[in-house]
């Protein structure tokens, strides 16, 4: 679930494969502010398609001239940056 206040976002609850495409889709439509800073505290599980939507939210930004940051990245989705060597993608604005 995400849920936005402006340029402010949270995302709750698990980031895995099961509702990626629906994550990607909702993130699409509600980060529309030049900056979003999205909250990823609640993030409950995750898995590598995490890491997937998270890059792939930073394309679209891109593409649009938005920014985004990731607050509260959580420990097990820092750890699979780690491991796929994606840990400065994750924190580059």
């Amino acid at each position: 679930m995400i849920a936005c206040d402006g340029g402010r976002c949270t995302v709750q609850g698990p980031i895995t494969l099961d509702g990626v495409v629906a994550l990607l889709d909702t993130g699409n439509q509600l980060f529309t502010a030049p900056e979003v800073a999205v909250d990823l505290a609640g993030v409950t599980d995750v898995d590598s398609s995490a890491l997937s939507l998270l890059l792939e939210w930073r394309r679209e930004a891109g593409r649009n001239g938005r920014k985004i940051r990731y607050l509260n990245i959580p420990a097990n989705l820092q750890s699979l940056a780690k491991l796929y060597g994606i840990t400065e993608l994750l924190s580059a604005e």
